[in-house]
């Protein structure tokens, strides 16, 4: 039996990676505070909406503060939250010719390195698709129940929290793409791949 003689001073390097960059792959949130505030404006402004009468009788009180919070929110999601949270990020730009132009931005993202993490990913997609979905049923039910001085409200809300989803649809497809397209292909595709399983 022959032994192989190995050499101790020869240098082996062992890929394992940035310290930093296993700690953040592990990091349930990254971004503590900007997960926070973008879920924070979006449920306080519910909250306050559906317990509006327990904090204060005045109907311009409770206007103005739900107002704000949805104010606070749009910005905030629109600037930080999912710039930090998912890599994105949506504006207008107006050119010289004064013609305006919506520029939808999704951050190129290197192998081994992404932007957030799942959890972070996750609580962004729900709050952005949850909230509208609320404020459209607060809509039906200010409408039904002939609560007319809030409509403006709700529909502000929705006005909101849609163009926010709106944008970062647009942003997550690519920004050049229709989103109606989008949508009808991928239910065209659903729809093919029932149907072939119920062939089979």
């Amino acid at each position: 039996m022959k032994q192989v003689a190995v050499d101790d001073t020869e240098d082996v390097s062992l890929d394992l990676g940035n310290e930093e960059d296993l700690v953040l792959r592990k990091a349930q949130i990254r971004h503590p505070l900007a997960t926070f505030f973008h879920l924070f404006f979006r449920i306080g402004a519910i909250v306050v909406y559906l317990f509006c009468d327990w904090f204060s009788k005045s109907f311009v009180t409770c206007f103005v503060t739900i107002l704000l919070l949805l104010s606070f929110d749009f910005w905030s999601v629109k600037n930080v939250t999912g710039r930090l949270l998912v890599g994105l990020r949506w504006w207008n730009q107006i050119d010289e010719d004064g013609k305006s132009h919506w520029i939808f931005e999704a951050k190129k993202v290197l192998p081994n390195h992404s932007t957030s993490t799942e959890v972070e990913a996750r609580i962004f997609w729900l709050g952005l698709i949850i909230c509208p979905m609320i404020w459209t049923i607060f809509f039906f039910s200010t409408l039904f129940s002939l609560k007319l001085k809030w409509l403006a409200l709700v529909i502000a809300g929705i006005s909101l929290q849609s163009a926010n989803l709106y944008g970062y649809i647009h942003c997550k497809t690519g920004g050049q793409q229709n989103v109606g397209k989008v949508a009808s292909r991928f239910l065209s595709q659903q729809l093919f791949q029932r149907t072939e399983i119920l062939k089979t």
